[in-house]
């Protein structure tokens, strides 16, 4: 395993386990395979991983109390547990503690390593500054009940920055992968961030989609000719920055656990060669020029006024033409509908059409990926 300084006082694994997609039974979210949950957990520690991450949400509030489990009999001590804050469900400033206290009672520990704040976005930022969650931060330091305070985050780059520079974080979160260099933080947000905090990556792979490269795409980075897998590419692709500190999997099978750590160990900074970064380039714009929507995502046509995602809506239906990935495809979009941003719930009011500089037909276009997630 690989190692990576973390800060100026710890180093940590260059994998981290990410416990957000532990195997389950009866295809039920919240019901954790527990024996084969920890048995994953177990072997990443045995095998260097010592970057454990999970959240409050997660396996619809599972995950924590399985966590817990599988770090008893010694296992606790050989890691950095980071866990998450529910910020979405704070609504006062004791919820902070109440949140934590109940955390840290889930994973039978006294301390968490690294808590984040969870989520953040223009919105959720606003919040926690107005609960006054950096007093928080200092009097659970105090207290011992945390060491590092960081957030992971989900918007765009201009909020990230603003986030950035208005506390002293220890660490932050972010989603970055080859595929979204442009995408929320982005490439970007590691160079920026990296000059004051460790870095975490999360979504290596896309939601697995970049495990998963239809052949068109994947003959482009064999023409290297050392025949990795697809995961591995994209292990490498963010391994090859030193700005990246964790890169976090979350793994759902103990051969995906063997994986990753088989890959892990031989991911050093700069590992890529010239070509090899000419064929990811290459292999991403391929997969850009199989989208069928030119959105820019430009966010120009937000806020729908009936609450539709409009972008998020064009970039789920191109990415799942882009990667042949239906039921994947059609299992966000089920998601979509149940928080009422879906395509299915325009209403063709067209105050959308002045504002797209891409000057797209977008009621139409809505009433397309709703029709084609539906027929599929």
């Amino acid at each position: 395993m690989q190692y990576r300084e973390f800060g100026k006082t710890i180093k940590t694994s260059l994998l981290g386990f990410g416990a957000m997609r532990l195997p389950i039974i009866n295809n039920d979210e919240s019901q954790i395979d527990e024996e084969k949950a920890i048995e994953m957990i177990r072997y990443s520690v045995d095998h260097g991983v010592n970057y454990i991450d999970t959240a409050y949400p997660y396996h619809r509030g599972n995950s924590e109390k399985v966590v817990g489990k599988a770090l008893k009999g010694g296992y606790r001590e050989k890691v950095f547990l980071a866990t998450k804050c529910p910020v979405w469900q704070v609504e006062k400033y004791e919820d902070f503690d109440r949140f934590l206290d109940e955390q840290l009672k889930k994973l039978q520990t006294d301390h968490i390593d690294m808590y984040l704040m969870h989520a953040l976005n223009k919105e959720r930022w606003q919040k926690i500054r107005d609960l006054r969650f950096f007093e928080f931060f200092e009097m659970a330091k105090k207290q011992g009940k945390i060491r590092f305070a960081g957030f992971s985050f989900h918007d765009k780059y201009s909020v990230f920055k603003e986030i950035v520079d208005n506390y002293n974080w220890d660490f932050c979160q972010i989603q970055l992968n080859y595929m979204d260099i442009n995408y929320q933080a982005g490439l970007r947000g590691l160079m920026y961030a990296s000059e004051k905090m460790p870095v975490v990556i999360m979504e290596p792979l896309k939601g697995g989609k970049l495990a998963r490269l239809p052949d068109r795409a994947m003959n482009i980075l064999k023409r290297n000719g050392k025949n990795w897998s697809a995961v591995e590419w994209s292990l490498r692709w963010l391994g090859n920055f030193p700005q990246v500190s964790v890169i976090l999997s979350g793994m759902s099978t103990l051969d995906q656990v063997k994986e990753n750590i088989d890959i892990a160990g031989r991911v050093t900074v700069n590992n890529l060669t010239e070509d090899d970064l000419k064929l990811i380039e290459e292999t991403r714009k391929a997969l850009e020029s199989f989208a069928v929507i030119n959105c820019t995502e430009c966010n120009y046509c937000m806020p729908c006024p009936n609450g539709v995602n409009i972008p998020g809506n064009f970039r789920l239906y191109n990415e799942t033409i882009m990667f042949e990935d239906i039921e994947g495809g059609k299992g966000t979009y089920r998601w979509f509908e149940s928080q009422k941003m879906s395509a299915s719930f325009c209403i063709e009011c067209g105050e959308c059409l002045s504002k797209c500089p891409q000057k797209l037909e977008i009621p139409s276009l809505l009433k397309r990926v709703h029709s084609e997630f539906v027929k599929r």
